[in-house]
């Protein structure tokens, strides 16, 4: 139990270029991503479910309420730090999760990122058309 004077449990969570703040506090269930609900930030419903993962796993959908300020990359990214900072959140609220979300693999960072484009390339690894004549 690490809550700080507000009541909040705090974590971070990144995936590709995106870094998402968790704040989770006890209430009724309500995810904020933005300052906007979070059925209309992430509209596809796969990024919906990738947020909620963590509480399934969990069996906490409906225990609290969740704050989130996420930036950088694209909704995917974003989808993917906001489920690692949600996760890491719970672990910090209890301890004893940590064993399940670890089996789920929701508590591993995904470490991949865009490769850089080399010179003398169209993109990372794609080349210009060849052309013999």
């Amino acid at each position: 139990m690490k809550a700080n004077t507000h009541g909040y449990f705090t974590a971070v969570g990144r995936r590709k270029t995106a870094t998402a703040r968790v704040r989770m506090k006890a209430g009724s269930g309500l995810i904020t991503v933005n300052s906007s609900e979070s059925l209309q930030y992430f509209k596809k419903k796969i990024l919906q479910m990738d947020l909620e993962q963590p509480l399934d796993i969990t069996g906490n959908t409906g225990k609290f309420d969740i704050f989130v300020n996420v930036r950088g990359g694209g909704l995917s990214g974003q989808a993917g730090a906001v489920r690692l900072g949600i996760s890491r959140a719970l672990v910090t609220m209890d301890e004893n999760l940590k064993r399940s979300l670890r089996a789920a693999g929701m508590l591993t960072r995904d470490s991949r990122q865009k490769e850089r484009k080399k010179y003398g390339l169209a993109k990372a690894r794609k080349r210009y058309q060849f052309s013999k004549r």
